[in-house]
């Protein structure tokens, strides 16, 4: 099975686009979810690494379709549309979801993990809060029929949602809870029974190669995970620093995505500086100076390498079209209204 890990992991590395989905593998990984298991959710905080991952249960699912996860001996990992479609609700996506289950409090988790670019309410058009709240509802409703049948609301099993988000200011590292209370308003009626059924966990990193390292174990260690460090310096810090084994669909998953996030910009560059130097050449040609002749070969370069840029990510659209992502999804990978609509009549031109 190692093979058919490697295998994807080199096949997928000629595609750009996919940056993103593999973000997502990797966190799927059990030796991450364990470890965000162990330092994010409390009930497993004094659980051994070992006995976490031993909990998680062999149903991960990642929300995203452009490539087969495969197997690896750290457990499976479901490529899955992972939609929660309730008639008159509407459809939503979930990045990652899987079970724990916490044998000494014999007790069962159902736990969403997502990884989000931006937690600004300015760029998102609402506070992330409403929507952990309205996953954490679906994600409890969702369980007639399938967790527990008729009236019985005690079989309900706890849900968390985890978000994971990656825009933080060089001091704004933090985990937040968001939870049910429950107050006495008036008399003194004592209130036993615990309401922890629902809880939301926002995980706040930093992104940058300036930020010193978090104190906190967690952090410090998914910012290293995706921070622009060369593939062999992250194996060695996961590996000593975080006692991780490099598997091959871990190694690969890694070495991938650090390529592919440079992939885009490099294509990007190449092709601007290409487009620039001929530009450039024909504006400092007509000025006939010398002046004017560098001056046009900066304007070309700079709106060239614009130009290459904005095609790959043209190119990306397309591809994850292709592959069958939906809008929704491709444009929570930070691409805009009009770069889909570019990609789409492209692709319908040419069909």
């Amino acid at each position: 099975m190692a093979d058919t890990n490697l295998a994807q992991a080199v096949e997928a590395a000629n595609d750009a686009s996919a940056y993103d989905t593999n973000i997502k593998f990797l966190l799927a990984d059990k030796q991450i979810l364990a470890r965000i298991l162990k330092y994010a959710v409390q009930e497993f905080k004094d659980m051994a690494i070992e006995d976490i991952m031993a909990s998680i249960g062999e149903d991960i699912e990642v929300g995203t379709k452009p490539l087969d996860a495969g197997l690896s001996n750290m457990g499976r990992i479901n490529a899955s549309g992972t939609e929660d479609n309730i008639p008159g609700e509407g459809k939503i996506f979930f990045d990652i979801r899987f079970t724990a289950y916490h044998k000494e409090a014999e007790m069962k988790f159902l736990i969403n993990l997502e990884a989000q670019r931006t937690s600004d309410p300015g760029k998102l058009g609402y506070h992330l809060e409403n929507r952990i709240i309205f996953y954490l509802a679906r994600m409890i409703s969702a369980q007639k029929q399938t967790e527990f049948y008729h009236s019985d609301y005690d079989n309900l099993k706890k849900v968390r949602s985890i978000w994971l988000c990656l825009d933080s200011k060089e001091d704004g590292e933090s985990i937040e809870e968001i939870n049910l209370s429950r107050n006495t308003v008036f008399g003194n009626k004592a209130n036993p029974y615990d309401i922890d059924l629902m809880q939301g966990i926002i995980i706040n990193i930093r992104g940058g190669e300036t930020v010193k390292d978090s104190q906190n174990t967690l952090i410090s260690m998914l910012e290293k995970l995706i921070s622009k460090t060369s593939v062999e310096e992250k194996k060695r810090i996961l590996t000593e620093q975080y006692g991780m084994i490099m598997t091959t669909g871990l190694e690969g998953r890694i070495r991938t995505m650090c390529n592919w996030s440079e992939a885009i910009m490099e294509q990007g560059i190449a092709e601007g500086m290409k487009q620039g130097m001929k530009q450039g050449m024909k504006q400092g040609m007509k000025q006939g100076m010398e002046q004017g002749m560098k001056q046009g070969m900066e304007q070309g370069m700079e709106q060239g390498i614009e130009k290459g840029i904005k095609k790959e990510r043209i190119h990306a659209i397309e591809r994850m079209i292709q592959a069958n992502l939906t809008k929704e999804q491709i444009m929570s990978c930070g691409y805009t209204e009009d770069e889909f609509t570019e990609a789409e009549s492209i692709l319908y031109a040419n069909a």
